[in-house]
């Protein structure tokens, strides 16, 4: 028997194949080369904009058209099968399969689990998860619906795995997560202390929800910090201390294992603390380019947004890094055309832009994503020819000119 697997979306989904591909393997099925010789094709899914959303549907079509010819199982994961199995009221699963009655298996990512080791598809780079999920919401975000409420893996599992990624010879690193940042607050104090509990049994990192937090499997990490006299970073954002992190204690302890690069992403601009720039400063083999997604350049559709940082206060940690991380550059995420964004919004964006000289921004048109707050309580009312005249300024403005050689 054989498989194939289809990735779409980000590094984290990337990162999933890679477990998907272990998972397959255990079943003693071998690689396809593409989708005509698969006994399996497993579609890993993104909805982070309708266009992903779309893909999705195209290929399933096309598939279902070659399955007329000869048998073969479509199994569709990602965040399409997460969002369907976190809405509750059964809409979301009912319109995919509507949709895409080719699909044989709606599977969720949690299913296959961290047991095995991934198959990495690459000898020298290799990405580790970190973090599953998202707590902050954003009006236009699907990924705490998709993925869940944040979920940490466990320290000491992460430092096990890049302490063998190390001894097999890789030199360059990736650590993921939807908000990298808060990365152990849960460890820390709970989940149920700063958060809702995830709604789904079984959680990404293979940890089953239970009734009390002291029987919970992932706060052996409690002792595994304690014994290492590990003291977490208090973030301070709006005047005053929002959450516990172990992101600059982690990233630290992994950039004196002596890889060559070390990355990270996505970070966001409320949880970047003072002590993650000096780790970041004193450490040469960090990253020089983070990733740091401000989605707009004006306070009154990042207020609409529900990004709880203004303009000023982004400015002010890209000054900082500036001034402590020699050649520091800087990547961003940029939504136009998002709900009731005005002529005069978006020239906020476009300042900001020139102001910061980002060395790339990942820009996208608003597109309502089910189930979120913007679709709610917003009108999507920017016409797409606006939201497509807005796209271009900006990507002519930022992505154009670094391409040039």
């Amino acid at each position: 028997m054989k498989y194939f697997i289809k990735t779409f979306g980000c590094q984290q989904n990337k990162a999933d194949s890679e477990r998907i591909d272990t998972a397959f393997m255990a079943r003693g099925m071998k690689r396809a080369k593409g989708y005509k010789d698969a006994d399996y094709v497993v579609i890993n899914t993104c909805m982070v904009r309708q266009s992903a959303e779309n893909r999705v549907y195209g290929l399933v079509n096309n598939l279902g058209k070659l399955k007329e010819k000869r048998p073969f199982k479509i199994v569709v994961t990602g965040c399409m099968v997460g969002l369907a199995f976190r809405d509750k009221t059964g809409t979301y699963l009912k319109r995919i399969r509507d949709l895409m009655p080719q699909v044989d298996e709606f599977m969720p990512i949690e299913e296959v689990g961290f047991d095995n080791e991934p198959t990495r598809q690459d000898a020298t780079h290799a990405w580790i998860p970190i973090s599953n999920g998202c707590n902050n919401f954003c009006t236009f975000c699907i990924v705490p619906f998709t993925r869940g409420r944040e979920i940490s893996r466990p320290y000491e599992d992460i430092i096990k795995e890049a302490l063998e990624l190390k001894v097999k010879g890789y030199t360059d690193i990736m650590l993921l997560g939807q908000n990298v940042n808060s990365y152990g607050a849960d460890l820390l104090v709970g989940e149920k202390n700063i958060q809702v509990m995830r709604d789904i049994d079984k959680t990404y990192f293979g940890i089953s929800k239970l009734k009390t937090q002291i029987s919970n499997p992932q706060f052996k990490s409690q002792k595994f910090l304690k014994d290492k006299k590990v003291k977490p970073v208090y973030v301070k954002h709006l005047g005053r201390y929002r959450i516990p992190t172990l992101f600059p204690i982690l990233l630290e302890e992994i950039a004196q294992m002596g890889f060559k690069n070390i990355d990270f992403i996505s970070s966001n601009p409320w949880d970047f603390s003072d002590e993650l720039i000096d780790v970041i400063s004193r450490n040469k083999n960090i990253t020089r380019t983070i990733h740091l997604p401000v989605q707009s350049g004006d306070d009154t559709v990042l207020k609409r947004m529900n990004r709880w940082y203004t303009t000023k206060e982004y400015i002010h940690i890209i000054n900082k890094l500036r001034k402590k991380v020699e050649g520091i550059k800087f990547t961003t995420d940029i939504i136009v055309g998002f709900c009731g964004e005005t002529d005069e919004e978006f020239k906020s964006t476009v300042e900001l832009c020139k102001f910061v000289g980002f060395e790339k921004a990942y820009i996208s048109m608003y597109s309502p994503r089910f189930g979120t707050a913007a679709t709610k309580v917003f009108q999507d009312d920017v016409p797409h020819n606006i939201k497509k005249s807005r796209w271009s300024i900006l990507e002519n403005l930022v992505n154009v000119p670094n391409l040039t050689p």
